[in-house]
């Protein structure tokens, strides 16, 4: 077989390298989408135009492709605006307004699964709605929705690839890179889906910790 890893031990810190700038775009858009996604699903909850607008904001980043909205952002925006965002600016607003999109569904769906005679009781007693949303809501929510949000936090790590589309240097694109300076591309690509496989079974890991700590608290 030709294959020789040896060649590519010296790429092997720049590879990992990426790992930092993976979980920079992932946490930083989780962190964000996840702060748009729960006003979203508060807002939601009034109807009328507002719901109609999160709907339209959902369904069109649920159903175009990441990879899409992406390039619409980066390099389609800077023609209609003449403003030309860095890539790592374009990686950041479009996996947070992504990311947003799906969390929100899932907040909606942990909201609505909450006893909704805890809130009338909470109404009777004189609550505040500002304290019912902020201490019956939304930790019961959480709650009840937590290994759905890690999952797309994984499936958010993952996404993360087609940066290298935008030449953001990701684990992807240092790949890309150390391929064309060695003309291998079995053993980084190996190396890398090795990485890529190493993250998400730790954070499932850590997702499956968390679930069991909010469960016996």
């Amino acid at each position: 077989m030709n294959i020789k890893f040896e060649l590519i031990y010296p790429y092997i810190p720049y590879l990992l390298g990426g790992i930092l700038v993976t979980l920079q775009i992932a946490i930083a858009a989780a962190l964000l989408g996840s702060l748009l996604a729960l006003i979203f699903s508060l807002l939601s909850r009034r109807g009328g135009i507002t719901q109609f607008l999160i709907k339209a904001f959902i369904d069109f980043f649920r159903g175009t492709p990441l990879l899409f909205q992406l390039a619409f952002f980066h390099y389609g925006i800077p023609q209609l605006t003449g403003w030309i965002p860095t890539p790592y600016i374009s990686a950041l607003v479009i996996f947070s307004l992504n990311s947003s999109a799906y969390l929100s569904e899932i907040l909606r769906a942990g909201i609505e699964s909450i006893d909704k005679g805890q809130i009338e009781a909470a109404h009777a007693l004189g609550v505040r709605n500002w304290d019912i949303t902020f201490n019956i809501i939304i930790p019961q929510a959480l709650r009840n929705v937590l290994p759905a949000i890690m999952n797309e936090f994984i499936t958010l790590v993952k996404e993360t690839s087609v940066v290298s589309m935008i030449s953001l240097t990701d684990i992807m694109r240092r790949q890309q890179i150390v391929s064309a300076a060695t003309y291998r591309f079995f053993e980084p690509l190996l190396i890398i889906g090795l990485i890529y496989l190493g993250l998400n079974i730790i954070l499932s890991n850590v997702g499956k910790m968390l679930e069991r700590k909010l469960r016996y608290d």
